[in-house]
């Protein structure tokens, strides 16, 4: 008889005489024994249902292994988990990004934290962080603007065409695309544009163009486009228009027409048909207006 089948007739109580001799001479009989002995001092709950021997053997040997928990790893994704939180947390509500931008056909003036003006012109952008101005005054530009700069720590202008640094002085940048141009109106600005550097007075410009670096001399004592009026000198036509459509909030589009020309001269910012006759007629082009915000400009037919 298997072994397996002594012990189950012994847990049920059907061995014969001969078979329990046998069983209690086996060298399992002693703990067998001694374990129904203590089971007699445990009550069964009144949900549980005892299993026959099959049943538990088969549980038994099919059991599934106990893991062991590893605590140390889910600890620390828990703490990465905290310390980005607590990074967005601090970078979301202990920062003091401010953001001006002007639409087209749209001028502002802004008053900075240490009393410096900052005028926007049409379809541009700065953006600084209040929190930290006291000790950096330091501005990012898209577009152009006018700066009247309180005197104090220094002062920069970062776009993505150079940096402008200076004290305490009047000037105006433009960073349009593949355009960049820095003019001083009063006191010392530095401005840096990759490898070019240079310190302007009052009265001088700095301009790249088309990766043309070019210096001149200036008379106004502020931007003309302040006065609702954009002045060129010596600038392309297509360069010129992209303003156009700026300060009009228009879309042009050409028709027979060298758009690489050079202009020099300027239009009103408060009247599109009359912009339009500065800039076309000098050019001995024409135009039409199809649209409230469509403009057509051609070459003028023999």
């Amino acid at each position: 008889m298997k072994e397996d089948d002594l012990l189950k007739k012994w847990l049920n109580n059907d061995l014969t005489d001969a078979e329990k001799k046998a069983f209690s001479e086996r060298d399992d009989y002693a703990i067998n024994q001694n374990i129904i002995e203590k089971a007699e001092h445990f009550k069964a709950s009144n949900f549980s249902k005892a299993n026959d021997f099959e049943t538990f053997k088969n549980a038994y040997q099919n059991r599934t292994p106990v893991k062991r928990l590893n605590w140390i790893k889910p600890l620390m994704r828990m703490a990465g988990v905290f310390l980005i939180g607590f990074g967005l947390y601090f970078t979301i509500f202990n920062s003091d990004l401010t953001e001006t931008q002007t639409l087209a056909s749209e001028q502002e003036t802004i008053s900075l934290p240490d009393l410096s003006e900052v005028t926007l012109n049409a379809a541009s952008k700065i953006t600084y962080d209040e929190s930290t101005w006291n000790s950096k005054r330091s501005l990012n530009l898209d577009g152009e603007a006018y700066f009247k700069v309180a005197k104090g720590k220094t002062f920069d202008v970062i776009t993505d065409n150079g940096i402008v640094t200076v004290v305490g002085t009047e000037f105006n940048v433009k960073s349009r695309l593949n355009y960049f141009e820095v003019k001083c109106y009063e006191g010392i600005v530095k401005v840096t544009s990759d490898t070019i550097v240079r310190q302007l007075v009052a009265g001088e410009t700095y301009r790249v163009l088309n990766k043309t670096f070019t210096e001149d001399k200036i008379t106004d004592l502020q931007p003309k486009w302040t006065n609702n009026r954009s002045a060129f000198k010596a600038i392309p036509f297509k360069t010129v228009i992209e303003e156009l459509e700026r300060q009009y909030n228009v879309e042009v589009t050409f028709k027979g027409v060298d758009s690489s020309r050079l202009f020099t001269g300027h239009f009103v910012n408060d009247n599109l048909e009359n912009a339009l006759i500065s800039i076309t007629k000098p050019m001995n082009l024409s135009f039409e207006i199809s649209l409230p915000n469509q403009v057509l400009i051609h070459g003028k037919t023999n």
